[in-house]
């Protein structure tokens, strides 16, 4: 891959984003005597992908942290292969680790009631007419709202804005693992061998000639035969790059697939040998605004409180992540908690103007956005990215897999004079 540092110049490929898709569309390229350039708005790689060290040698992963259906996960075997420590270790989210306000007897009629409401789930997505998940609750369930609790954790939303047959299109091998020093840190790592201009927000793409695309940035003007792009759908749907001519069917698609909200929030808790290895809390089981708490992640003296959601939104936007989740441990633990915890880092996506959110999820009816999201336009423009993933959405490795099939997409377009073995592709 012959990489392109300077702008007003030529590529054969600009790659928009430098996240998961962005590094992994760049893998693909390389070796292929192709002129290629990432363009990163942010001053680092990643994109919601994002390690922070934090006081006490704590490993903070601020995005993404699970290496989700991991018997299927390339980053398993990149981890691996990067020197990054695996653990294969299934983390404990339907369970109360101590007997407080979730007894045992408790527990499993919420699980019984959570599998009896996704087999409806399966059922339901069998019709053609796509509804929101929330209409397969059972009426006056008394677990209604933690299973609604748990859904703004995975998808980012409530059960009310989530389309049925999106949710069950998603493939979950219910392997989920950890990566040592942080799921951020190993995407982060792709970065050092690609060619990234960082601090460089794309503004515009003209694709109106015949001959080249003119990609107007922060840093100057750069034009290329070929673009990928994999900014967020909120950026898309919001035109914070504007295509000219526009691209309607994507702003459309894009829209269709908002990214929900997670936040998180770290916490040093001393005496924190007195809590399980990977322990696992929730707030309240009969809300749906709480919290999901893991204890000692993977051994490390803290608490990570998880949000999603309406509520993640809210607390972030009032500033009060912390604050609700200290009050949450506190009215489990007692008052004296509150002298044992200290805040180290919160998350704060929601207010991040290059992603506006956390991962995508489908509103009713728009499962199908997906695929029209993925669509390239005339062979010159293609699309990659998580919310582009029709079975791994939501996840690095969706993206990363969405890279490499753009990527393909676009050596496919070059005819074959530059077309090479990319390795074996998983259909993302």
């Amino acid at each position: 891959m012959r990489i392109v540092h300077n702008f007003f110049g030529d590529a054969d490929v600009v790659i928009i984003g430098a996240g998961a898709a962005g590094l992994a569309a760049a893998q693909v390229l390389r070796d292929r005597q192709l002129a290629v350039l990432i363009l990163e708005a942010r001053d680092r790689v990643g994109g919601r992908a994002l390690t922070r060290r934090l006081d006490g040698g704590i490993s903070f992963d601020v995005g993404c942290e699970w290496l989700h259906s991991a018997d299927r996960n390339p980053f398993v075997q990149i981890g691996r292969s990067l020197g990054f420590e695996v653990m294969p270790a299934q983390p404990h989210w339907s369970e109360q680790s101590f007997n407080i306000n979730f007894s045992i007897a408790d527990q499993r009629q919420f699980r019984l009631a959570s599998e009896a409401f996704h087999e409806r789930l399966e059922r339901a997505a069998e019709n053609p007419l796509d509804t929101a998940a929330a209409d397969w609750l059972e009426p006056g369930n008394r677990w209604n709202p933690l299973i609604d609790a748990v859904s703004s954790y995975v998808s980012g939303t409530e059960l009310s804005r989530l389309s049925v047959h999106d949710t069950e299109d998603y493939l979950d091998t219910e392997q989920n693992w950890r990566v040592r020093p942080g799921y951020g840190a190993l995407v982060a790592a792709l970065g050092t061998a690609s060619g990234v201009a960082t601090n460089a927000a794309v503004r515009s793409v003209d694709h109106s000639g015949s001959d080249k695309i003119r990609i107007e940035t922060s840093r100057g003007i750069i034009c290329a035969s070929k673009v990928i792009c994999t900014i967020p759908t909120t950026l898309l749907a919001a035109e914070a790059v504007r295509f000219d001519p526009p691209l309607s069917a994507k702003i459309n698609a894009a829209a269709g697939l908002p990214l929900g909200s997670a936040e998180k929030v770290m916490l040093q808790v001393a005496d924190a040998d007195e809590l399980p290895v990977d322990g696992h809390l929730f707030g309240a089981t009969d809300r749906i605004a709480t919290g999901s708490y893991d204890l000692r992640p993977m051994g490390q003296p803290c608490i990570e409180a998880f949000f999603g959601g309406s509520l993640a939104r809210e607390l972030h936007a009032r500033g009060e992540l912390a604050d609700f989740a200290i009050d949450e441990l506190v009215n489990l633990f007692g008052s004296n908690f509150r002298d044992r915890a200290r805040v180290l880092a919160c998350s704060e996506w929601a207010g991040d103007c290059l992603s506006a959110g956390s991962y995508s999820y489908a509103l009713p009816g728009h499962a199908g956005d997906r695929a029209r999201l993925a669509e390239p336009v005339d062979d010159r423009i293609f699309f990659a990215g998580e919310a582009t993933s029709k079975r791994f959405f939501s996840t690095a490795h969706g993206a990363y897999q969405t890279g490499r099939r753009a990527a393909m997409e676009a050596m496919k377009s070059f005819g074959t004079a530059h077309q090479g073995s990319a390795g074996s592709l998983t259909s993302p």
